[in-house]
């Protein structure tokens, strides 16, 4: 689940994270209520206009703007707050800003110039480890840094079952280059950062930029926040921090109903039961010549109300030339299945316009293998991966 940058600074306020302050806005009507109130708290004189969408680049796309006064305020305001933003990150069409984050400016002067840093936890799955990956060039694109200066990011990996060492929190600082008070700062910085990742069950949390101010000051002035969703249960807040208007419709129709559903950029759709069985039929697919449209785990209930969703799921996107149903038949049986996937293609026969390709094995097959042959409907039952990947071709051509 994605947070938006207001919800993920809230939260990492929780774990003693200091953040650049501010209000979200969602009617342009409280910006002067909203501005006051915090010019008041903070003493800001400038104001930064956010854009608050599911996407990075947001400040090359126009979404993120510094007022230096009312009118520009509002300006930014009303330009920003209901504009279709464009950005690396969205499509082509962009998306719909809902609400907008009016926050103080932290760029003040002062004694010392102010530094930004780039600081991200996630897990490295190739060690089992949480991976700290930091970088004194913050503040711009880490996959620019990572191409062209790669000496410039580092890596520090923790043994989740021990946790972050003191040790640690001052290596990143140091090879940070900061020393003195901003040292200090930055190391309790640096732990309470990682508190909040272990503790809300996030798997992706990043900080670009990490601001040093010119008092020495550590914040985080933006903030990228992945909760990971099968954590959620224990998180009972957590719930009404997802943004259903920012997600994928068919994603968010599928989890309404229980079905594991990931959309993607290719032609053939796909409906399988396991997630490591979806994972070998992509293959299969991309083997075949063709791209994969989807994920889709219908788990081990395949009946016909299920099959019939999962249909609707799939066919909602154009650019499918054909389905493909892998079902290993083990607590359900193969010939149930292919009865569920019968009727749920006499119920939809006007609306699937493309071939459905069947391979049922298991438990019943032969039967199953009969009755999906004795329907004289649109499907090809096929018995083998190689049956199926001569089928792919075959509506490919």
């Amino acid at each position: 689940m994605n947070l938006h940058e207001y919800q993920a600074k809230e939260l990492l306020n929780t774990y003693g994270v200091p953040i650049q302050r501010g209000y979200t806005l969602s009617d342009i009507k409280d910006l002067d209520y909203i501005s006051n109130k915090l010019s008041t708290e903070t003493g800001t004189k400038f104001f930064v206009v956010k854009a608050q969408i599911h996407a990075g680049g947001r400040g090359k796309g126009g979404g993120v703007k510094v007022a230096k006064n009312a009118d520009e305020l509002k300006s930014y305001a009303s330009s920003i707050l209901g504009m279709m933003l464009k950005t690396p990150q969205t499509s082509k069409e962009g998306k719909l800003v809902n609400k907008i984050l009016i926050a103080e400016d932290v760029y003040y002067p002062g004694e010392n110039k102010h530094e930004e840093f780039y600081i991200s936890i996630l897990l490295n799955r190739s060690s089992s480890k949480v991976m700290i990956m930091y970088s004194t060039e913050g503040g711009v694109d880490i996959e620019s840094v990572a191409e062209n200066t790669p000496n410039l990011i580092f890596y520090e990996e923790v043994n989740p079952s021990i946790g972050l060492m003191p040790n640690q929190a001052r290596k990143v600082a140091f090879n940070l280059g900061l020393s003195g008070v901003s040292l200090k700062n930055m190391i309790k910085f640096i732990s309470s950062l990682y508190d909040a990742y272990i503790k809300s069950d996030a798997s992706l949390l990043e900080i670009n930029p990490v601001l040093k101010t010119s008092d020495n000051k550590i914040i985080a002035v933006d903030s990228k926040m992945v909760i990971d969703d099968n954590s959620i249960f224990r998180h009972n807040s957590y719930a009404d921090l997802r943004d259903e208007t920012e997600e994928n419709p068919v994603e968010t129709e599928a989890r309404s109903v229980g079905l594991n559903y990931v959309d993607l950029d290719g032609n053939i759709g796909c409906m399988v039961n396991g997630a490591g069985l979806a994972m070998a039929t992509m293959d299969l697919i991309k083997q075949s010549g063709g791209e994969p449209a989807n994920f889709l785990d219908v788990g081990g209930t395949a009946d016909a109300d299920r099959v019939e969703v999962a249909f609707k799921l799939i066919l909602q996107d154009p650019k499918v030339k054909a389905v493909l149903v892998n079902i290993f038949g083990g607590i359900v049986r193969c010939d149930r299945v292919a009865k569920g996937i019968v009727q749920a293609y006499k119920n939809m026969k006007d609306q699937i316009k493309v071939p459905i390709i069947v391979r049922l094995e298991g438990t019943n097959s032969k039967e199953a293998k009969k009755i999906i042959d004795a329907s004289g409907l649109q499907i090809f039952s096929a018995s083998s991966f190689s049956n199926v990947t001569e089928r792919i071709k075959e509506v490919l051509k």
